[in-house]
């Protein structure tokens, strides 16, 4: 017994448990981008062989915390016994609770739900009594259909058969019903798909094969069979389940973008009515669940005739005990980042006594950038009269300069009610359809004002942004073109050509979106956007004159609206303006547009003095705008940190050079381009009204402060650590400026509004910045290993290089751990539950799995070196690279590989995948280095 216990709570079993959950994790993601997620749950998610793995893990900590006895180390023990808290609290969830969808037409009631798990329902009817028996099953098609040919489903059917029962024996009245599994497959019927689970089902002697319609998420058809004084009834799919009360639906409501048919939102008014108690509204929609006793009620999709809901249903016990469990976690992993026995405490004090990686450099470098000059080509026209076109941009993009720039000046309303100039505006749209700043030698105010003013003209240059080559092709457009005009989605007789395709994945829902399906959605929100630019309907730039009857909260009109509501001279005023501002335009008289642009300006000022910006703060903000701060940190950041790393490296192979006047001057101008970075996110988070990481290209920019941040402030003594701190966030931003930004013109969708989601990316992200530090580390490390031979000086600063990495890494694990289960809080007051396999939210798990390893093999005696953690610490980086890129392109969603076309892998991954296993190789021939920091 002694004997197994010590090989079950033993380190090496830790390992071998944690690398089996995280393989077994990311595998499966790949097989249900390949093969459907019914297939990834069957193989992996809820097969009985990763169930066990996890009660072995929960096993393996428990012992682990007795033998250790961590209790006499209150951080370790609280964190660690979150974990098995989080577990248990995961295997209720598991395993009593359940999920289902409601139905609701307006005007009616309903107190039924289905199932969201499939099952096998059987019924035996004789004269004297009735037998029920039910079977919880999951099939996937790929492995039980007739295909099943290739390698890979070989594999996968020989994982089912061992790992699951094919053969049911019901016993009743003396009797016995033997029912085997025969195939399940898809039969699909123009676009939709019906599961057909096919059972052989034997009594009194004879067998009959049934074939059972029904799928998750579906009902099943009924099938009756006659056997004499029997009669079997037989049943696949999702099953009814009654609520203990009842909603009704009062009004379905969904709001779509001006000028389309695209949603914007859509909420359910409905009341809850229980027995003997009083009735109560509520408004479901994203963000808001209904919560009544341990069922959650979350806005899923609606009908098509937008008068009925589909609501998603969790029955979910084993939330309060996995809430436990993540505060438990959070509160444990805090504490040990300044607990005075802790392993941080010990490396960080280490470095702080340490002098010899105390190497610094600085320097200042100044530059200019220009814009995009680019000239207008004849490609760029969308229509045959490319002569005239030609002429009007040319002589607009030299005359309209200053017209655009003012007209830029003035203040605009957004939809959340912000007020900001229309130059901010203006570079949101242009990103918005085009991806960039600048486009013909023109800023974006000049393009806005143009699409404005002359429609006609715009509407057929090529500067909306598409990329899938399958969309261009539905389009009939070339495959190489980057750029299509708003005139090219619309038929000679105006007919949209993606109606009913955006309508279709629109309604979807967004796990079932694949990457076909996601840009045809995108694509249509720039189409939107033009078209909102072309009527102004973007442009809120009218108050409305205060009268008796106003009861406008302040609300500002479009130029269209203004003509509509407006009344008396009021209407007059604005008519006049408007006319004669796009007139001057269109005639190039553009003395006399500045002059109406003065007009609106007034009346502005006049009219909405009551929340009209001061014009110093409109001027800050066009003047945060035209400075670009961001791009020029990114050049800073790049130039700066690659002279930093060679000066590095001059250094550590040189140790009589002692530059410790120049470490205090860089640290200086370090920390004021810090200084400026974070400025300048402060003052996005004011322009834009929410916490700058909400999206793509702010999520970029705070893990680049992020790196910064964890040089300056945990590992400012070693140049090392400063100069991969610096290129971490360069490439980063870089990358940022390379994708460009994707700004949020309408209001962030509603699942993106609340204050979980800030805390959940702020803290996850973060950890990406002290990941990144520690694979830059971790590289810088092996470049040494491959030189230390003959150069013992070498040795010391490779220890001191894998210490902060190990302190980056600690600090890098708590905060994703942290920022991931906060996540699981978001999701379920968002979306009703806070897991569900999703690829990205499952490679984050796995990120941690694997870093959890990373930082666990010290406790291995073969596995305790600094080359060890060093190519650990590199390799698992990779995990991170995956969550944040991998998943968006090549893990979309369910079913993307059969509607999307395909990412290729860019060359430079091959090219540093190459780079990293030549390094590991090279280095791995001096890699006898038993040093470690006890």
């Amino acid at each position: 017994m002694k004997k197994v216990t010590n090989v079950l709570f033993s380190f090496k079993t830790t390992l071998t448990l944690l690398m089996i959950l995280a393989v077994g994790a990311a595998v499966a993601t790949f097989i249900e981008n390949d093969y459907g997620t019914s297939t990834a749950r069957v193989l992996v998610y809820n097969n009985i062989w990763y169930e066990t793995a996890l009660v072995l893990t929960t096993i393996n900590l428990c012992g682990i915390i007795f033998k250790y006895k961590m209790w006499k180390h209150p951080a370790r023990f609280i964190f660690h016994t979150a974990f098995v808290v989080i577990l248990l609290g995961a295997g209720i969830t598991r395993y009593i609770g359940y999920e289902g969808i409601m139905h609701i037409r307006e005007g009616q009631s309903q107190d039924k739900m289905i199932s969201l798990e499939p099952y096998l329902q059987i019924k035996i009817n004789q004269k004297d009594a009735t037998y029920y028996k039910e079977y919880k099953k999951e099939f996937a098609s790929t492995i039980y259909g007739d295909d099943n040919n290739s390698f890979s489903k070989k594999i996968f059917a020989s994982i089912v058969k061992a790992t699951n029962n094919f053969e049911h024996k019901i016993r009743f009245n003396d009797k016995v019903l033997d029912i085997e599994y025969n195939k399940y497959l898809f039969v699909k019927k123009g676009k939709a798909s019906m599961g057909i689970l096919s059972v052989d089902v034997t009594l009194n002697g004879k067998t009959k094969t049934i074939k059972l319609p029904g799928k998750r998420g579906q009902e099943g058809v009924v099938k009756v069979e006659d056997f004499g004084d029997t009669v079997v009834t037989l049943e696949y799919g999702s099953k009814l389940l009654k609520l203990p009360f009842a909603i009704k639906l009062r009004d379905f409501q969904l709001d779509r973008y001006p000028g389309s048919m695209a949603p914007s939102s859509y909420a359910s008014e409905v009341t809850v009515l229980k027995p003997n108690k009083d009735p109560y509204d509520y408004r479901i929609f994203m963000n808001r669940t209904l919560h009544e006793g341990n069922f959650l009620f979350f806005q899923s999709s609606y009908d098509q005739d937008e008068k009925g809901t589909v609501l998603s249903v969790n029955h979910d016990p084993g939330k309060w005990p996995t809430y436990l469990g993540y505060f438990l976690l959070s509160l444990g992993l805090i504490w040990n980042l300044f607990d005075k026995k802790s392993r941080f405490w010990k490396l960080t004090k280490y470095l702080k006594n340490n002098t010899a990686a105390s190497l610094a450099l600085a320097c200042l470098l100044s530059f200019s950038l220009t814009t995009d000059a680019k000239a207008i080509e004849t490609q760029s026209i969308a229509i045959s009269s490319q002569d005239t076109v030609m002429n009007y941009l040319n002589a607009f993009k030299k005359d309209s300069k200053v017209t655009a720039d003012k007209f830029a000046q003035l203040v605009t309303q957004s939809g959340m009610g912000r007020m900001k100039p229309i130059d901010s505006l203006n570079d949101e749209i242009l990103h918005k359809i085009s991806s960039r700043g600048s486009m013909f030698g023109m800023d974006a105010n000049q393009i806005v004002l143009g699409m404005l003013t002359n429609p006609s003209v715009w509407r057929n240059i090529r500067m909306i942004k598409i990329k899938t080559p399958k969309l261009k092709k539905l389009l009939g457009i070339d495959v190489s073109r980057k750029y299509i005009a708003f005139s090219d989605v619309f038929t000679k007789d105006g007919k949209y050509k993606l109606q009913k395709e955006a309508q279709i994945a629109s309604r979807a829902k967004p796990s079932e979106r694949g990457t076909f399906e996601k840009d045809i959605i995108k694509l249509d929100e720039k189409l939107n956007v033009s078209y909102m630019v072309f009527n102004a309907s973007l442009f809120k730039i009218f108050p409305k004159v205060k009268d008796s009857t106003s009861n406008e909260n302040n609300t500002w009109y479009t130029p269209l609206d203004a003509f509509t509501y407006f009344k008396g001279q009021n209407k007059v005023a604005v008519e006049t303006m408007t006319r004669g501002f796009v007139n001057s335009v269109i005639n190039e008289d553009y003395k006399s547009a500045n002059k109406f642009i003065d007009m609106i300006s007034t009346y502005q000022k006049k009219v909405g003095a009551d929340i009209i910006p001061s014009e110093s703060k409109i001027n800050q903000e066009i003047l945060f705008n035209k400075l670009d701060v961001f791009f020029k940190l990114t050049i800073a950041y790049l130039i700066l940190g690659l002279i930093m790393l060679i000066v590095a490296f001059f250094v550590v192979f040189n140790p009589k050079i002692k530059p410790v006047k120049i470490t205090k001057v860089f640290f200086i101008l370090l920390a004021i381009l810090f200084t400026i970075h974070t400025a300048g996110m402060g003052v996005r988070w004011i322009i834009s009204g929410h916490a700058p990481w909400s999206n793509t290209y702010e999520s970029l920019l705070y893990i680049s402060w992020s790196a910064v941040f964890a040089g300056v402030v945990f590992f400012r003594r070693s140049l090392l650590a400063l100069s991969a701190a610096i290129i971490v966030a360069s490439i980063f931003m870089f990358t940022a400026h390379l994708t460009s930004i994707d700004p949020q013109i309408t209001n962030l969708v509603p699942v993106l509004k609340s204050y979980w989601l800030t805390i959940h990316v702020s803290i996850l992200t973060a950890s990406y910045g002290f990941f990144g530090l520690a694979a830059i580390l971790c590289y810088m490390s092996l470049i040494m290993f491959i030189f230390r031979k003959n150069r013992p000086h070498l040795d010391e600063n490779i220890k001191n290089v894998v210490a902060i990495t190990e302190v980056a890494l600690i600090i890098g694990l708590s905060a994703i751990t942290i920022g991931n289960f906060l996540g699981g809080v978001w999701a379920n007051e968002s979306w009703g539950r806070y897991w569900g396999w999703d690829p990205k939210e499952t490679w984050a798990y796995v990120s941690i799995v694997i870093y959890a390893f990373v930082v666990h093999m010290r406790f291995i005696k073969n596995l305790n070196t600094p080359f060890a953690l060093s190519v650990a610490g590199l390799v698992a980086f990779g995990t991170i690279l995956m969550t944040y890129f991998g998943v968006n392109f090549y893990l979309s969603g369910m079913h993307s590989y059969a509607t999307g076309d395909p990412v290729p892998i860019p060359m430079w991954v091959y090219y540093v995948t190459a780079t990293v296993i030549i390094t590991i190789a090279l280095a791995s021939k001096n890699r006898d280095m038993k040093d470690t920091i006890k």
